[in-house]
């Protein structure tokens, strides 16, 4: 649906990154005006649900820059160039937590930001998770610890603010409404 389209009439691309492109749109509005939109860019992220065989949730905490604080997150990486976000979220879920999966499962995906940034990430859901002894942890610019927590612990640091993005938010939320279990 386009309704209330914003024609883009100029692109000044103001910053090539590892992770995000900047760009500034001038755009004619419907009403024939005209506009700026100041535009993030990003290939796409995958998110993960992991469940040990006890039950317990697989998060990695990490120091987050813009937020100035660590919190605690679901595992999740940027969708690599010719990579699918399946392929995405079997490599992040193994980097991050030295946890392997036979297989994950879509679950949904949304937009983060979608005022500014076009940026998407998919939830997908681990199956049969089995640590992976010896592996190392996190990329060589990431440092992060592997933190397991059962229904009870994850609300608590939800209202500790300890676990507080969005889409780890969504995932505990989406395994208390499917019974939290273990399969």
């Amino acid at each position: 649906m386009k309704r209330y389209e914003e024609k883009t009439m100029s692109t000044n691309e103001i910053y090539k990154g590892k992770v995000i492109d900047l760009q500034v749109d001038e755009v004619q509005l419907p009403n024939g005006k005209t506009s700026k939109r100041e535009l993030v860019t990003h290939p796409g992220a995958v998110a993960v649900i992991a469940l040990t065989e006890e039950g317990k949730l697989v998060l990695v905490e990490q120091y987050r820059k813009p937020l100035e604080k660590s919190i605690l997150e679901i595992p999740a990486g940027k969708i690599e160039k010719n990579e699918t976000p399946a392929t995405t979220a079997l490599r992040e879920l193994e980097e991050e937590t030295a946890y392997k999966a036979d297989s994950v499962d879509y679950l949904i995906s949304y937009y983060t930001s979608p005022g500014f940034a076009d940026e998407i990430i998919y939830i997908y859901k681990a199956n049969q998770i089995q640590l992976v002894v010896g592996a190392d942890v996190g990329d060589e610019d990431e440092f992060v610890d592997v933190v397991e927590v059962d229904q009870k612990e994850a609300m608590q640091l939800i209202t500790e603010e300890r676990i507080h993005d969005a889409k780890t938010i969504q995932a505990i939320y989406y395994l208390l409404l499917h019974d939290w279990k273990t399969k």
